[in-house]
């Protein structure tokens, strides 16, 4: 009796220990589709985005060679935006699937289906750059993915509340807040418009968007499988950050592509906030915990080739020329002039009096 009894204790043991093994092979299985789906739809939303781009391109060198009606009025330019809007969805949708820390440098791909489809669709020419910076970045993209943290987390209300009064995230908010405070008085107050203090500031909001997209993407796709949680405040609390740090990140951005060119802006916008997005995804949501340090190192390595070949592909594109209007006042009566183009916007002489002083003089 003390043997049968003991030995139904002992299958009962085991029983138990072979139904939690199974239970956590199937969420392991689980988990690694889900960061599946996360890359797989952050690769499709940026390479929309790429698309989209090339078209609003293309429309507005359309227009300005025709110079007929505003490029808002074409429906190709619509098209564009629409698939933009798509591609950004696709981006939101994947905080929720995979790690932040792998979604963000995954927008090397837009950069490089970008370089792809304007030498085919804008007829721009292919440089050795843009093959070795492509080769580059996917080899970077590859690394990323196979050496990122493959766990998946359940992002709830009293997850993020957790995370929030975490002494980490409180001590990193308090140094970014430092930080943007005195990038900001320099840039307003000092007037140091250098790219790297703007494109800076465009990082730190970024680093805020990440983790409130992340937490509103994690907490709707829990909702929709059946785990509410759109009846918690934090969720809407993270709604009003992400659009807040949304609109500034925009704003910044805007005013870095009008002080610079978009071959400095691209790459190094990218390091940025690339960089701030993982350093984000690490204090937050403590993504690395675990992480092996191999792994670690690679993943680093695969960013640093990203950041290379991103680097190679934006670095002194070509421009696509269009046909630009001129004035030719060669036949102006008492005139003389010796060039019959029309000064560049961007010249000294531009809206002055300067050029036609010289002209004046030269004539009497």
């Amino acid at each position: 009796m003390e043997n049968w009894t003991a030995d139904a204790a002992e299958n009962f043991v085991f029983e138990k220990l072979a139904k939690g093994s199974a239970r956590q092979e199937a969420d392991g299985e689980r988990s690694y589709k889900t960061y599946l789906v996360g890359i797989v739809i952050a690769i499709c939303g940026n390479f929309l985005i790429s698309i989209s781009l090339n078209i609003q391109k293309y429309t507005h060198v359309r227009q300005s060679q025709r110079g007929s009606k505003p490029y808002y009025t074409c429906v190709l330019w619509w098209v564009g935006v629409a698939l933009m809007g798509l591609g950004e969805l696709g981006n939101f949708a994947a905080y929720g699937f995979a790690p932040a820390s792998l979604i963000a440098p995954l927008g090397c791909v837009s950069v490089i289906a970008s370089a792809v489809i304007s030498v085919a669709f804008l007829k721009e020419t292919l440089r050795a750059s843009d093959i070795l910076g492509g080769a580059l970045a996917v080899a970077g993209t590859y690394l990323l993915v196979t050496f990122a943290p493959h766990t998946t987390q359940h992002i709830t209300a009293h997850a993020i509340h957790r995370y929030v009064v975490s002494w980490q995230f409180l001590v990193y908010l308090g140094v970014e807040v430092l930080l943007f405070c005195v990038l900001l008085y320099l840039y307003k107050r000092r007037n140091v418009k250098h790219i790297v203090v703007v494109l800076l500031l465009v990082a730190l909001l970024a680093s805020v968007t990440v983790i409130s997209v992340k937490a509103v993407s994690g907490m709707i796709t829990e909702s929709v499988e059946g785990n509410l949680q759109l009846i918690y405040p934090i969720f809407y609390v993270m709604v009003v950050v992400m659009v807040a740090s949304c609109a500034f990140q925009i704003k910044f951005l805007n005013q870095s592509m009008k002080l610079f060119n978009a071959t400095e802006v691209v790459p190094i916008n990218f390091v940025f906030f690339t960089a701030s997005a993982i350093l984000a995804g690490i204090v937050f949501y403590q993504e690395f915990y675990g992480l092996a340090l191999l792994n670690i190192f690679m993943f680093l390595c695969g960013c640093l080739l990203s950041f290379l070949g991103v680097f190679l592909i934006a670095r002194n594109r070509p421009q696509v020329k269009t046909e630009r209007p001129f004035v030719d006042i060669g036949q102006v009566p008492g005139r003389r002039c010796t060039d019959k183009v029309q000064p560049e916007p961007s010249s000294l002489t531009y809206g002055s009096l300067a050029g036609d002083k010289g002209q004046t003089e030269s004539s009497t």
